[in-house]
C-alpha cells in the first residue's frame, strides 16, 4: 500500500474511547437533519431528510425556505458550525464541548437572527434513550481529533460507496448519511415491491420503516460500530432471501452478526488492506450478489459494466 493510501484511511480509535462524543455529534447532526426534514418536500424512503459529505464536515445542502435559501454546515476542519443563506448572510459558532440543549438553543437563535423560523421534533429518532433536545445536558462532548478522524474516513467510504453506486443502471440511492443512525449508505433496489416491513426502530414511527423498505433492497453502509465496538461496514437485504446468511462473500474478514442480520466488514480490515478500495468494493458488490442472486432480480437490465457510460 503507498503512503498516500495509509494517509488517506484514517486509523480510528476504538469507540468506547470517543463514545460520548459519537453520541453528541449524533445528536447534534439529528437537529440538523430535522431542520432538513421540514423544510423541503417528502422524499420517498427518508431521502429528503439526509446530510452529505463535504470537503470540511457534513452539509445539510442548500434548503428552501418561503422563496429564500439556506443552508448548514458541520465544519470538521475549522470545527464550527455555519449557517449560511442565498442572500450571502452567514451565522456560525465554534464546535466544542457543549451540551446537546446548549446546541439545539444556539442553532434555533442563530436561525432566528437570520429571520428563519422553523419547529422540529425535539426528540431523537432510532435511539434507546430519547432525550428531547432541549433538556439534554448529559452528552456533551466534542473531542475535535476523534471526529476529524471519523469525518476523513467518511471521505473515503464516500468515494468509494458513489464508484460503486455508479455500475447500477437500476433504482439507487445517492450515497448519504442518516443522521437517525449516525452512517453513511447507499441502496439498491430491485424494482419489485416487498413485503411489509415490521417496523420496530426504536422511537422511530413504524410508517418511517414501512415507507423506506416499500420495495426489495440490497444495501450496505459504514457507521461508528455502536454494539459492536468499532467502525465497521455493514450490507443487508430485505427482504432477506433464503440462503443469503451463508453466501460466500468477500474480503475473508467478513462475517455475519445474527444479532443485527447483517453482514459485517471491519473498517480496519478495509484501512489496512494491500488495496483498501477493492478490498471495499469486494465487500459491496459480493453482498449485493448475494442478494441479487438468491432473490433473481434481473440483473442484465439493472447493471452496467464497470467504467462505461451508458452513451457509449
Amino acid at each position: 500500500m503507498t503512503n498516500e493510501a495509509h494517509d488517506a484511511w484514517p486509523r480510528l480509535p476504538p469507540l468506547p474511547d470517543w463514545q460520548d462524543t459519537c453520541t453528541t455529534v449524533h445528536m447534534w447532526t439529528q437537529i440538523a437533519g430535522k431542520i432538513r426534514l421540514v423544510s423541503g418536500p417528502w422524499i420517498n424512503h427518508s431521502w429528503g431528510s439526509t446530510l452529505y459529505l463535504t470537503t470540511r464536515g457534513l452539509t445539510t445542502s442548500p434548503l428552501p425556505h418561503g422563496t429564500r435559501t439556506f443552508a448548514i454546515d458541520f465544519d470538521f476542519v475549522g470545527h464550527a458550525l455555519r449557517i449560511t443563506t442565498g442572500e450571502g448572510a452567514e451565522r456560525s459558532f465554534a464546535l466544542r464541548p457543549m451540551s446537546v440543549a446548549a446546541f439545539y438553543r444556539r442553532v434555533m437563535e442563530e436561525l432566528r437572527a437570520l429571520d428563519i423560523r422553523v419547529a422540529i421534533y425535539p426528540k431523537p429518532v432510532e435511539v434507546v434513550e430519547a432525550i428531547p433536545f432541549g433538556e439534554d445536558e448529559q452528552h456533551a462532548s466534542y473531542d475535535a481529533a476523534a471526529i476529524h478522524r471519523y469525518w476523513r474516513a467518511l471521505l473515503q467510504v464516500n468515494r468509494v460507496f458513489n464508484e460503486f453506486r455508479a455500475r447500477f443502471v437500476g433504482k439507487v440511492s445517492p450515497a448519504h448519511f442518516f443522521w437517525g443512525a449516525f452512517d453513511l449508505a447507499v441502496t439498491r433496489f430491485s424494482g419489485r415491491t416487498a413485503p411489509r416491513h415490521p417496523g420496530g426502530a426504536p422511537n422511530c414511527a413504524d410508517w418511517v420503516m414501512v415507507e423506506a423498505y416499500s420495495h426489495e433492497v440490497s444495501s450496505a453502509g459504514f457507521w461508528p460500530g455502536t454494539g459492536i465496538g468499532e467502525a465497521a461496514f455493514y450490507a443487508y437485504a430485505y427482504p432477506e432471501p433464503e440462503g443469503f446468511r451463508g453466501y460466500p462473500v468477500k474480503p475473508q474478514a467478513a462475517y455475519f452478526l445474527n444479532e443485527l442480520g447483517e453482514y459485517i466488514l471491519p473498517y480496519e480490515a478495509v484501512r489496512t488492506a494491500g488495496d483498501p478500495d477493492r478490498t471495499l468494493l469486494d465487500f459491496l458488490q459480493t453482498t449485493y450478489e448475494a442478494a441479487a442472486e438468491l432473490a433473481r432480480w434481473d440483473r442484465a437490465a439493472l447493471e452496467r459494466r464497470e467504467g462505461v457510460p451508458p452513451f457509449i
